[in-house]
């Protein structure tokens, strides 16, 4: 499902317009009209309510004089709080504010402090709000009158539901300025947007109804949409049914380089995870002396003993055993509880450089990287990163924080630049392509808050390539499921508690990999999201 960012819906909006010939007008009362159709539909009992609507001076104020039409001809008491003088109105929304005047419809103009004071006795008194202050353009802080009466209405706590986008909400970084409606339902236009999608703009967002007002297919073509909202039925796409003489060979060996003294428990769970994926043969690299204890975790792995450093760490003697061992594996999974030794630094950075197959990083094999990235210019198959917020921070010598305020540019630009897919885990979990394609996951929750999650992680994804799916398919269907199956644990759980191996053994409950396709029960969690059937032009 498409995401889109401001500029994109701005010029789709503009071709729609002045190439393709369908008036603004019109995609106006095709907002305003389907916008007024969810709130009647999502509050039933509507016309026993008061109704207020506050409205900006530009075109999200226009929709909401057209719900404010829509709401009067149903006969709900609807009022309208202009947050302007009516003399600054132009174009399609003063053309919509003049049709309000033949249906009586109360006009309360606040251009100020004074006239807000006046009016915030009766404001109160309406029982549901809708939000058409600001659109998806605004990219400063919301100061002055608009502050207040944002902050105001927020503190009525009433049903309140936005138009476009929640007014304050930055379209394209996710997060207030300064303040920000926070609604209860939002009713968009065309395709969601990214402030709907990531943190926190998701949780001012609430319900997200996303109509159509007409924008043909081809202007969509036109300015192809770069982000995009992993779905269950995206997910379900991938799959390809196993024949009934498959067999553990058929189904692929992957090798996992992994472990160090005190963190055996990341190199169990990746390689039990990849099998739980369904990979048919996993082999996992250990340094000697720790072998025994994997050994006793991991029945169904085979291991192999490697040189190890005097602390037990792995070194970079083993790389020609290493590279033997690749030679008849689908895939490599690399990093987890590695740990950081000089002699392991250089282990991680000879495989990047001469690994044959697709290659997963993870944990410290991304810290032994961290100070030369430059080095993933010189793999010579594909690779695929999965960062958290911190060890993002370190490749880039930059701050968590950081990442965290724009996550979607700095993994599109980090995919980019090394020609990697990059997996940025944490709430909403991004996946960006080389191509610069940015899909965000939905599923998850506050629970996977948790050591060895990401563990499990890059074992699904190696797990799937090896059984021959593409980077792109492999990392899309692990992080989703991944998500869903942590999801299904808090039905039968509770929020929190759950642990790593609990989510790697209730795999095989979440995804069932048949003549059908996808059998288990992933749900689409969070967002919640629905489609309006299309709305007729006038």
């Amino acid at each position: 499902m498409h995401i889109l960012t401001a500029d994109e819906i701005r010029e789709m909006d503009r071709q729609t317009i002045e190439s393709f010939g369908l008036p603004g007008r019109v995609l106006m009362e095709n907002a305003g009209r389907g916008a007024a159709r969810v709130l009647m539909n999502r509050f039933p009992n509507i016309s026993s309510k008061r109704v207020a609507i506050a409205a900006g001076r530009g075109n999200n104020g226009g929709d909401g004089f057209v719900i404010a039409r829509y709401l009067a001809q149903a006969g709900v008491s609807v009022t309208v709080y202009l947050l302007s003088a009516s003399s600054r109105l132009s174009g399609d929304a003063a053309a919509n504010y003049n049709l309000l005047a033949a249906l009586n419809i109360p006009i309360k103009e606040i251009t100020n402090e004074e006239n807000f004071n006046q009016v915030k006795a009766e404001m109160a008194h309406h029982q549901l709000w809708v939000d058409a202050i600001f659109g998806t353009g605004l990219n400063s802080d919301v100061k002055g009158l608009f502050k207040l009466v944002i902050n105001y209405i927020n503190k009525l706590n009433r049903p309140m539901i936005s138009v476009d986008i929640p007014s304050g909400l930055h379209t394209d970084l996710a997060k207030p300025c300064g303040t920000c409606i926070r609604a209860t339902v939002t009713v968009t236009f065309a395709f969601a947007k990214i402030g709907h999608i990531q943190l926190p703009g998701a949780d001012y967002t609430g319900e997200l109804h996303i109509i159509d007002i007409g924008i043909p297919p081809h202007i969509v073509k036109n300015v192809p949409p770069q982000h995009h909202l992993i779905t269950k039925e995206a997910v379900k796409s991938f799959i390809n049914p196993r024949a009934c003489d498959t067999h553990k060979g058929g189904t692929g060996h992957i090798l996992v380089i992994a472990g160090s003294p005190g963190k055996t428990g990341a190199a169990t769970l990746t390689a039990m995870s990849a099998l739980r994926t369904g990979a048919g043969l996993v082999t996992l690299g250990i340094p000697k002396s720790l072998n025994p204890i994997v050994e006793s975790q991991a029945l169904e792995v085979m291991t192999v003993p490697l040189p190890e450093t005097k602390t037990g760490a792995h070194t970079d003697e083993s790389f020609e055993t290493i590279r033997e061992l690749l030679e008849d594996k689908k895939c490599l999974a690399l990093g987890p509880g590695i740990g950081t030794d000089e002699r392991t630094k250089a282990l991680v950075h000879l495989l990047i450089k001469q690994c044959p197959v697709p290659l997963v990083i993870d944990a410290d094999g991304l810290n032994n990287l961290a100070d030369n990235p430059d080095i993933l210019r010189n793999c010579k198959s594909d690779i695929i990163l999965t960062p958290h917020p911190g060890e993002m921070a370190r490749m880039l010598n930059t701050t968590p924080k950081d990442i965290q305020e724009n996550r979607i540019a700095y993994a599109k630009k980090f995919a980019t630049k090394y020609n990697v897919y990059l997996v940025l885990k944490g709430a909403r979990t991004l996946i960006a392509h080389p191509d610069g394609h940015t899909f965000i996951n939905p599923t998850g929750n506050p629970g996977m808050a948790s050591a060895g999650m990401g563990d499990v992680l890059t074992g699904m994804i190696a797990g799937f390539i090896s059984q021959g799916y593409s980077p792109q398919a492999a990392t899309h269907m692990a992080v989703y499921l991944h998500g869903d199956t942590a999801d299904k644990l808090v039905e039968s759980k509770g929020p929190y508690g759950y642990i790593a191996s609990d989510v790697m053994n209730k795999l095989p409950e979440t995804f069932n990999i048949n003549g059908l396709g996808l059998t288990g029960q992933a749900a689409f969690q969070s967002p919640h999201v629905y489609h309006t059937p299309h709305m007729e032009l006038l």
